[in-house]
């Protein structure tokens, strides 16, 4: 299974097979690389696979790089872009900058400065799908937590990083508040009071929202998601999951990872 799809746009073969070349070779199969010969062809692949880095000519017969670019923002397609171009051309550059282009390459192109380019963007592109998992993952109460505990005193502030780091564990309150130096029962008070949840309630949203990251982000079985969350049976743990999300964790996944790579 490759990591990104890396797509090559140029409608000059030699160009194209070398750039080809110089990725397949960096890649040693992590990535995949696709070309395109044109404009058109490179709009079909766009629409039927998600592609990561796209690297295209910004000067084809019939559709523009530029018009590719145009056309993948109406339908709100997202690769990291890098134009390549035989010009120095000040306002097609402009123009790509302002349609969100990551860099701007002339021919002939160093395999060095390739190389180094193409890092970057998948770079970029690993933040861009950092980023759509937390969206994917928010939980509102949860934030309104957090917001919260930039005010919360050091025992609440420390059974919150304790929590976190062990959510694989079988925990109850009456470990956090020992590991904190607290009565049980103080604890319990001081949590809800800081935190604006009960104890149980932030362990539970908690351990759903790793669940849903681990499951839009991995491969990892259902099975294996349930112990990775500390839960001890996977039967409570789908149960529990549909209550809280309305659908079970493999309907989650299927719908939230339709049409996207698996980072």
């Amino acid at each position: 299974m490759y990591d990104k799809t890396i797509l090559v746009v140029d409608d000059e073969p030699r160009a194209r097979e070398g750039i080809k070349r110089a990725l397949e070779k960096w890649a040693s199969g992590k990535h995949r690389i696709m070309t395109a010969s044109n404009g058109k062809e490179a709009l079909t692949i766009l629409q039927q696979e998600k592609v990561h880095v796209l690297l295209t000519d910004i000067r084809m017969p019939e559709i523009t790089g530029l018009e590719v670019l145009e056309r993948m923002n109406e339908e709100e397609v997202s690769p990291v872009v890098i134009i390549i171009s035989a010009y120095p051309d000040f306002d097609y550059a402009q123009k790509a900058i302002g349609l969100g282009v990551l860099n701007y390459l002339l021919k002939p192109i160093k395999k060095s400065e390739l190389i180094d380019v193409i890092e970057k963007a998948i770079h970029v592109s690993n933040k861009k799908e950092r980023e759509r998992v937390i969206e994917k993952v928010i939980d509102d109460k949860l934030i309104n937590a957090f917001d919260q505990s930039s005010q919360t005193r050091e025992p609440v502030r420390e059974a919150i990083q304790f929590i976190d780091h062990h959510l694989k564990q079988d925990l109850s309150l009456k470990d956090v508040a020992e590991h904190v130096h607290l009565n049980p029962s103080y604890f319990s008070t001081l949590f809800k009071e800081q935190m604006k949840l009960t104890f149980s309630e932030y362990l539970t949203r908690r351990r759903m929202q790793r669940a849903k990251e681990l499951l839009i982000t991995t491969r990892m079985t259902v099975s294996e998601i349930a112990e990775e969350c500390g839960y001890k049976t996977t039967k409570y743990f789908i149960r529990l999951f549909k209550e809280m999300e309305g659908e079970t964790p493999n309907s989650y996944r299927k719908r939230q990872n339709k049409g996207v790579s698996i980072i």
